[in-house]
């Protein structure tokens, strides 16, 4: 119980703190709203004790305009109240959603292979919007209920300490009764929210993949897995609502009974001429003033077992420390980059080895052509480039400077990327070139976009850079994706270009277009160009072909391509000497690849 409160204090003080002058205001209003609670019915006291006196009727009627006054304010009071504890709350969640966002998006890369994006998505904002209440009514209504029934208990002793023992050991029979039925609650919450993240990812991978379920004829095996997924949902479910409403059946079944005890006591002591009418009516009131109070936070701890399951899971999220972390800092110039892999290897599981013992150096400006079958390592390697992973062995070096030395942001800088499957944001043109950055002007964008003859393309659209473009890319072509990819790596101006098959997908008009482009962009630049198609490494100065993670060839393309012994050569005559079609010559070298490796 309290490693769960300090969970909750850390929570509440981190994402309260930035508004400690509204929750201040909040508690100011919170016990103005207490006080009115209590004074009130005092008053009608006075007027039922006052009118059995005889008392005039100037009087009355002063006691029953003041009480009308004060119930105004204390309504208006409360309504203030709980607009102030739901933005706060809002405020909070939204916070805590960014922080998410960001904690999820340093994670590395093995987190992102066993995590869907549903998961993450149903964490991010289910759980956190489930702890909304949590952040603001939670606070207001736990707190002020509970210093309410604390004011009401201390009013009903000094009435009569009979009745105020009997109600203190009936308060803390409730509060038993609610922290038993939460502990078991809890448990069955947070089996819920895990199976509602199961459920959530599997929808999103799916859909996502609606055309290759549809035409592999797989949509029975996707409904059944569904319709699995659909009934643990419902059993858990059901499940954690049987637990929590035993807490409305405990909380109802105890007022009854005090209510009925409050009554009958109150009966007893104005038959025995012990307390007056005004001072019977007044006790029955507290005693009926407790319901309100029990029952709502009876509701709040019923919020609560299902935002602890969520809290539980956000923290799960927020401990997870990701290995790849920033270097101490190291400095890398401007301008084309010396890459140097030494005695590299690599697995993805500790077990199955992806690379084995890669060495190689490049100069500053030199461009690598890297060949391999699929499987073979290559995009591995460019991954390793970026410290989406670490090496298992060995160093890489940019200009001499182990990549680890770097930090992230810096790395990332340096190095520029273009891959065949381009992700494209719902957002404008421009920021989809910028990734957002405000300090590319329009007139840097439209330079590199009139070097990639796509300029042209940006005026004839609806509000130029300003047009949206839908999520994934799919209101734009193929080739209209890939000729933007190229366009951030212009933008981005790195001092190393990793082209990852990155014409694979183009027609071989929009491919001729980007020709020329390319070799500007490897102007001043080191590059290194992964591909199938022997066609795209034939600007290359260094020709690397890898097989099962090792380096079965290297050496300077021409001296290769010259060479009848060597493996490049083997290629290079079956793959480009044969006037075949582009589809044809694919098929025929990645035939020739798997014979000659």
């Amino acid at each position: 119980m309290d490693a769960q409160f300090r969970r909750y204090w850390r929570l509440l003080t981190t994402y309260l703190k930035p508004q400690r002058g509204r929750v201040l205001l909040l508690t100011i209003l919170l016990f103005i709203n207490i006080g009115l609670q209590l004074v009130n019915p005092q008053i009608i006291r006075g007027v039922i004790d006052a009118t059995q006196a005889g008392s005039a009727l100037p009087l009355l009627l002063t006691a029953a305009g003041l009480f009308i006054v004060l119930s105004v304010v204390q309504r208006i009071i409360a309504f203030v109240s709980t607009y102030m504890a739901s933005n706060i709350g809002w405020t909070a969640t939204n916070a805590l959603r960014a922080d998410m966002t960001l904690h999820s998006l340093q994670l590395d890369m093995p987190f992102h292979k066993t995590h869907t994006p549903g998961e993450l998505i149903e964490r991010i904002d289910d759980d956190v919007t489930a702890q909304a209440n949590f952040f603001s009514q939670f606070t207001i209504n736990v707190a002020g209920n509970g210093l309410l029934i604390l004011g009401l208990l201390v009013l009903l002793w000094r009435e009569d300490w009979r009745i105020g023992i009997g109600f203190v050991l009936y308060t803390v029979l409730v509060f038993f009764a609610l922290r038993t039925i939460q502990g078991i609650a809890v448990r069955r919450w947070t089996a819920q929210r895990e199976v509602t993240a199961d459920y959530y990812g599997f929808l999103e991978e799916h859909i996502t993949g609606t055309e290759d379920i549809r035409a592999n004829g797989a949509v029975p095996y996707v409904t059944q897995r569904l319709f699995t997924l659909m009934r643990r949902m419902l059993e858990t479910t059901v499940g954690a609502q049987l637990v929590s409403n035993l807490t409305v059946f405990s909380i109802n079944a105890l007022y009854a009974i005090g209510y009925t005890f409050g009554l009958a006591l109150g009966a007893w002591l104005y038959s025995q001429h012990q307390i007056s009418i005004g001072t019977a009516y007044l006790l029955v009131f507290y005693i009926g003033m407790l319901a309100q109070p029990l029952e709502i936070i009876r509701e709040q701890v019923k919020d609560l077992q299902e935002a602890t399951a969520s809290i539980e899971r956000v923290e799960a999220l927020l401990n997870i420390e990701p290995q790849i972390q920033d270097g101490p800092g190291a400095a890398l110039s401007r301008g084309s980059l010396a890459v140097a892999f030494q005695a590299v290897s690599f697995s993805y599981d500790q077990e199955t080895p992806i690379l084995q013992d890669i060495s190689f150096q490049l100069q500053p400006g030199q461009v690598l052509g890297l060949l391999g079958r699929t499987g073979s390592g290559k995009t591995t390697l460019a991954r390793l480039l970026f410290r989406l992973y670490d090496p298992t062995e060995g160093t890489i070096n940019l200009d001499g400077v182990d990549i680890r030395q770097l930090t992230l942001t810096a790395l990332r800088e340096h190095v520029g990327m273009v891959t065949q499957d381009v992700q494209l944001f719902h957002a404008s043109i421009r920021d989809n070139l910028t990734f957002f950055k405000q300090s590319i002007s329009d007139a840097q964008i439209e330079q590199v976009l009139r070097e990639l003859d796509l300029w042209r393309w940006v005026e004839a659209q609806p509000q130029g850079l300003d047009t949206y473009v839908a999520a994934g890319g799919k209101s734009l072509s193929a080739g209209e994706g890939q000729l933007l990819a190229f366009a951030r790596v212009f933008l981005k101006d790195p001092g190393l270009v990793v082209l990852d098959e990155a014409s694979s997908r183009l027609d071989p008009a929009t491919e001729h277009r980007l020709e020329q482009a390319v070799d500007r962009l490897l102007q001043q630049r080191t590059g290194i160009v992964i591909a199938h198609r022997l066609q795209t490494v034939q600007r290359a100065d260094v020709i690397m072909l890898l097989e099962e993670g090792r380096v079965v060839e290297y050496g300077p393309r021409a001296a290769l391509a010259s060479d009848p012994h060597s493996r490049f050569y083997s290629l290079l005559q079956t793959g480009l000497e044969n006037p075949a079609t582009d589809s044809q010559e694919s098929d025929v070298v990645a035939q020739n690849m798997k014979e000659v490796l």
